[in-house]
């Protein structure tokens, strides 16, 4: 009953702009407020050290010291500042409000607060100063969760998650070891921060599942007669197959997925070996294919000429004495040595 009701209070909704108004306008009414309530707060103490204050003197000092100490100070929060691709996401009371993006200069509700994602335990900041903390391929310190927690502005310019190498098996059970960039953005701020706890935590984490399904429907290598897809061969096939994959399973925590790619592809350490013989006898049988065809076409053209210009009449036994010896010279690694036959013919 309790998963039920946290999946219905995800936020699924899309990002509204919230009320504000210019920054610098509010900036100077409020310092000129203030300046008033200094003035009026002195003429209030002035004028209360007199035998008998008016009433209207008591109201101008305790309203000059109401604004002087609190309503002032708090007014000056609502002042914003945002720089290019940021966002704000604003809450009133627990209420998402709506999302300030920048940039400029803007004032809102002094009672708004800006929420951020959450990060990691200030608890164990003292551990995570001694050692880094990993999650999924994903390394940050104390001093990046502190960062983390003390700016609550989201960005939205297009980032860079380069996830630890993998051992992953292929299509045929081969282990192998890979590697990925994903270039990535935040699209929809209140989603990046309402729906998953660490957006940037929860993409490294998808990245390495999502990777782990593509790879699975795949050979490492294939012949090209074949015609099979392969990651070696069909880079380009994977790496869109790949950013669906991932964009499917960040759109709830608002995010857009803008390339991913593989940056390293081998065969793990312990049938690197074994699949290098592999590959070069495949590659030897394929060149000895291409010689012996060649070999033949060759026989053939010059068993051809030499009938069709009849320089020499050749028998059955001749005709496969001749080209024994020309596939033997044709298809051998070496340069033949010529034999020179000094008798007759026959």
């Amino acid at each position: 009953m309790a998963a039920s009701q946290g999946q219905s209070q995800r936020f699924e909704g899309e990002e509204v702009v919230v009320r504000s108004a210019n920054g610098m306008t509010m900036l100077i009414i409020i310092s000129l407020l203030m300046l008033a309530s200094i003035a009026g707060f002195v003429w209030g103490v002035i004028q209360l050290e007199a035998a008998h204050p008016t009433l209207l003197e008591i109201v101008v000092f305790a309203v000059s010291l109401l604004y002087l100490f609190i309503i002032g100070p708090v007014m000056y929060i609502g002042l914003k500042i945002l720089k290019p691709n940021e966002a704000l996401v604003l809450t009133l009371f627990g209420t998402y409000i709506g999302t300030l993006r920048g940039p400029g200069f803007f004032y809102v509700n002094p009672f708004c607060s800006a929420a951020s994602p959450a990060s990691v335990d200030p608890s164990s900041a003292s551990q995570a100063k001694e050692k880094p903390v990993t999650i999924s391929s994903f390394k940050f310190s104390a001093g990046q969760a502190s960062l983390q927690q003390t700016n609550k502005k989201i960005s939205l310019k297009a980032m860079t998650l380069n996830n630890d190498k993998q051992k992953i098996n292929d299509a045929l059970g081969n282990p192998i070891i890979i590697g990925i960039v994903v270039v990535w953005r935040v699209v929809n701020a209140a989603k990046a921060v309402f729906n998953v706890d660490n957006y940037t935590e929860f993409l490294s984490i998808q990245c390495d599942s999502a990777l782990r399904n593509i790879v699975r429907l795949y050979p490492y290598d294939a012949s090209d007669e074949e015609g099979e897809k392969s990651l070696r061969g069909s880079s380009q096939e994977v790496a869109d197959k790949l950013k669906d994959e991932i964009q499917a399973k960040v759109l709830t925590a608002g995010l857009e997925i803008i390339e991913a790619r593989i940056t390293h592809l081998s065969y793990a350490p312990e049938i690197a070996a074994a699949m290098l013989q592999r590959q070069q006898a495949s590659a030897i049988i394929a060149a000895r294919q291409m010689i012996v065809e060649g070999a033949v076409g060759m026989v053939e053209m010059a068993l051809a000429k030499l009938s069709e210009q009849q320089i020499v009449e050749l028998d059955e036994e001749r005709k496969a004495a001749m080209v024994s010896n020309l596939l033997v010279v044709l298809c051998a690694n070496k340069d033949a040595q010529p034999v020179v036959n000094s008798g007759s013919l026959y």
